[in-house]
């Protein structure tokens, strides 16, 4: 099932949509651009997740694609806590 998540900066909800089945996932996806601090408003709920995030760059695998570049960013993120908005 998938579920959206809205990234939230500066106390604000942005324009930025992940989704995911997890909460995670949708995590990786911010932190594969750059993202460091990450927090994630699930639609339809109060729940903000809230991770820490970076990228690695490493060595693509042998048997990758031709048009994939010997180099590749590798997310990495840790999930800090999960908090319920008040409404």
């Amino acid at each position: 099932m998938t579920r959206y998540f809205v990234l939230v900066q500066g106390g604000k909800e942005t324009d930025h949509v992940f989704t995911g089945s997890s909460p995670r996932r949708a995590a990786l996806k911010a932190a594969t651009r750059g993202m460091s601090d990450i927090k994630l408003r699930e639609r339809g709920t109060d729940r903000l997740h809230i991770f820490k995030g970076s990228r690695k760059q490493v060595t693509a695998p042998e048997d990758r694609p031709a048009w994939l570049p010997a180099k590749v960013w590798r997310p990495v993120v840790k999930k800090v806590e999960l908090k319920h908005l008040k409404k």
